[in-house]
C-alpha cells in the first residue's frame, strides 16, 4: 500500500487487555510497508512484552527502562520528532489524562510531548470510565489540539460488563491511520464522488435483477482518493464490503436511487465505477411471486442511463471518469461510450477474463482518453489500478 511507503509510525501501547491487539496492528502496519517503532508503558508490559513487537516489526521495541540507557537524553526526542504519526492503541484513561495535561512520567508521554506529528488515539477502558466527565474533558482538550479519536465502541468489556469502552479493531484503526497520513496528498482540498457496486432492480418484495459486480474496484478507488487527501463521497449499491474510513457513504439500491444521489452531489471529479442495470422490470409485483401461480411474465424497460444524464451536467463535475465492462469488442465499445457519455477518460476491462473484472482481486484495464491517448495497465491488484486512475485524475485537476 503506497500510502505507507517510507512512513514512520510511532505506536504507543498502554496498559489494557486490548494491548494484545496492538501486536496485530503493528504487524499489519509493517506488512503495509511502514516502519513501526513501539513504546510500551510499564502497565502494558503486564499484558505483552517488547519481544512480541520486535518479532512482528523487525525493530527494537522500547520500554521505560530504555529511557535511562546510553541514549536517554535524546531517545524520547528522536522517537517523537522522526515520526510521521503517533498512534496510541490502546489508550487507557490514565494515558489519556497524561497526554491531555502534559504529565511526562514515562517514555511514551515524553515522546508524545516532543512529537510534532499528528496524534491518533484509540481509547480502551472499562465500564463507565469513558463516559466519566473527567475522561470526556480530557478528550475535548485533546481534540481541541487536533488529535483524532478513533472509537471506542460498545461491547463486552474485561470486567464482564457491557458498555462503551471497547477498543476498535486493528483493521479499523489501520483505516484511521490511512486517513490521517493522506491529509496532505495531491487531492487535498478536492472532492471526489465515487459510485460502486451493482444495482438491484426489484421483481417483487424478495427478488431482484442484479449483476455480478462486487464493488471491489469502486471501493478501492474511494480508498485511493482518500489516500490522496480528497474528500470522498461513496455512493454504493449493496455490497458485502466495509467502506473506507473517512468516506461519506450514501446507500443506493436501484439505478434511480443512485442517479438521484449523483444529481444531488457536485464535485471536482466523478468516478462511475458502479455497474448500473441497463434494464429493469417495468413494474415490480406488490406481493411475492408464487411458484404455484406459474412462471411469471416479466416485461422489462430501459433503466435510466446515469452517465448520459450526467453528460449534460457540465457544471456539476469538472472531471468525469467511466468504466466499460465488456465481454466482446472491448476497445470499440469503450471508445463509443467515452465519446457518447462525454467522459474525460474511461477504464475498459474484459469481464470474460478469469483474473480480472467482477469479483476478482485483480484487474487489467486500458485507459482511453478524450484526447486520443491510450494507456494499457498490466494485471494488478484493484488497489494498484485505483491508484493509477487517481493519479490521472489528479493531473487533470492540476
Amino acid at each position: 500500500m503506497s500510502i505507507f511507503s517510507d512512513k514512520k509510525i510511532l505506536l504507543g501501547v498502554s496498559g489494557s487487555i486490548a494491548a494484545y491487539k496492538a501486536a496485530d496492528l503493528a504487524s499489519k502496519l509493517t506488512q503495509c510497508g511502514a516502519s513501526v517503532d513501539v513504546i510500551l508503558t510499564s502497565a502494558a508490559q503486564k499484558f505483552v512484552t517488547p519481544l512480541t513487537f520486535q518479532s512482528v516489526t523487525g525493530r527494537k521495541a522500547y520500554a521505560d527502562a530504555d529511557l535511562w540507557g546510553d541514549d536517554a537524553h535524546v531517545l524520547h526526542v528522536n522517537l517523537g520528532k522522526r515520526a510521521d504519526l503517533l498512534v496510541v492503541a490502546p489508550c487507557t484513561a490514565n494515558t489519556l489524562a497524561k497526554l491531555a495535561h502534559g504529565v511526562v512520567d514515562n517514555l511514551l508521554a515524553l515522546s508524545a510531548l516532543a512529537a510534532t506529528c499528528p496524534l491518533l488515539l484509540a481509547p480502551a477502558m472499562d465500564g463507565g470510565m469513558f463516559d466519566h466527565p473527567a475522561t470526556q474533558a480530557n478528550l475535548q482538550t485533546l481534540r481541541g489540539r487536533g488529535a483524532t479519536i478513533a472509537g471506542p465502541v460498545s461491547g463486552h468489556l474485561a470486567s464482564g460488563m457491557s458498555g462503551v469502552g471497547r477498543m476498535i479493531e486493528p483493521a479499523e484503526i489501520l483505516g484511521h491511520i490511512r486517513w490521517a497520513l493522506g491529509r496532505g496528498g495531491a487531492l487535498a482540498g478536492k472532492k471526489i464522488v465515487v459510485s460502486a457496486g451493482g444495482t438491484q432492480e426489484a421483481l417483487d418484495p424478495v427478488r431482484f435483477i442484479a449483476n455480478r459486480s462486487s464493488g471491489k474496484q469502486g471501493y478501492a478507488l474511494a480508498q485511493a482518493a482518500l489516500d490522496a487527501g480528497a474528500e470522498v463521497v461513496l455512493i454504493s449499491a449493496p455490497t458485502a464490503l466495509t467502506a473506507p474510513v473517512g468516506a461519506k457513504v450514501i446507500r443506493a439500491v436501484s439505478v434511480q436511487e443512485m442517479l438521484d444521489a449523483l444529481l444531488a452531489e457536485s464535485a471536482d471529479a466523478l468516478i462511475m465505477a458502479a455497474a448500473g442495470a441497463d434494464f429493469r422490470p417495468k413494474a415490480a409485483a406488490k406481493d411475492k411471486l408464487k411458484k404455484r401461480d406459474g412462471i411469471p411474465q416479466v416485461e422489462l424497460e430501459a433503466a435510466p442511463d446515469m452517465l448520459k444524464t450526467l453528460a449534460s451536467q457540465t457544471s456539476r463535475y469538472r472531471v468525469k471518469v467511466g468504466f466499460a465492462a465488456e465481454s466482446r469488442d472491448l476497445l470499440a465499445n469503450a471508445a463509443e461510450k467515452l465519446k457518447s457519455k462525454k467522459l474525460d477518460f474511461i477504464a475498459a476491462n474484459d469481464i470474460s477474463a478469469s483474473d480480472a473484472g467482477f469479483g476478482a482481486e485483480t484487474n487489467r484495464v486500458t485507459l482511453l482518453f478524450a484526447d486520443g491517448e491510450r494507456e494499457d495497465l498490466p494485471l494488478a491488484s484493484k488497489s494498484e489500478v485505483a491508484e493509477k486512475i487517481i493519479e490521472r485524475i489528479a493531473r487533470l485537476l492540476g
